[in-house]
């Protein structure tokens, strides 16, 4: 029996994903996957588990069963760090920045090569996507605006060069310009070929930049697919995010 290829086998390849906060059993035989250079969707309303997958696939959460591969490897056991060093970046929710460095130092600390040694995002490639974080090089992360933050959030990922990123809900209670800033540098991140997975509750939004949308309900997938059929779909939509 031969194996997938290394440019065909899923960068993330889920199967039977169970997960617990202490007695909390929160998601419920979840198969997942994300393929290189796709785009996915991860919708379901608030407590649905669509945080802890993520949280699962990456290895924050501890309490967890079923099979979790990243390129290939088994990562069911392993430490986020580990997962990490695999090109799978993460932009989680309340941005994670450290407020006591400046922006500059934000990005340059996590800059690094790809798991290929690729250096496409440069430390100018980010200026160049984020004009606004140029003109604040020397502010301190805490004095940042939050949409300034979630920017840097996401430079900071970039500039390890990732093969995919995670955003978790990368927009969420920001000023509708800057809404719409970071969903075009989505599209840029889309454009230049990153596999990319997308929370975020404005789901119409979300299906107009995706090639595939997952849907969750009470931990377990409820509807899968790619995000053009599902939008002929609207009843079952309805019914699952409570549109």
């Amino acid at each position: 029996m031969t194996s997938a290829s290394p440019d065909t086998e899923p960068l993330i390849d889920a199967r039977g994903v169970h997960a617990w906060y202490g007695s909390s059993h929160i998601l419920h035989g979840v198969d997942f996957r994300l393929a290189r250079g796709e785009t996915l969707g991860l919708l379901g309303r608030n407590g649905m588990g669509k945080s802890t997958l993520i949280r699962t696939l990456l290895g924050h959460v501890r309490q967890r069963e079923g099979s979790i591969r990243v390129r290939g490897r088994d990562c069911s056991r392993a430490q986020p760090y580990e997962v990490a060093k695999l090109g799978i970046a993460y932009v989680p929710e309340g941005r994670g920045i450290f407020p006591n460095l400046t922006v500059k130092e934000n990005l340059v600390m996590a800059a690094r090569p790809g798991v290929a040694g690729q250096r496409d995002w440069t430390f100018d490639r980010i200026m160049a996507t984020f004009p606004r974080l140029a003109e604040r090089l020397g502010h301190l992360g805490a004095q940042l605006s939050g949409g300034e933050q979630q920017m840097l959030s996401i430079g900071r990922a970039l500039m390890t060069n990732p093969d995919a990123i995670i955003l978790d809900e990368a927009t969420e209670g920001l000023a509708p310009l800057i809404v719409a800033e970071i969903w075009r540098v989505i599209g840029e991140i889309r454009a230049s070929g990153l596999a990319t997975l997308v929370v975020d509750r404005n789901y119409r939004t979300v299906m107009a930049n995706s090639d595939r949308l997952m849907v969750l309900e009470k931990g377990r997938v409820v509807l899968e697919g790619p995000a053009a059929e599902l939008e002929q779909r609207p009843a079952e939509l309805g019914r699952f995010l409570g549109v």
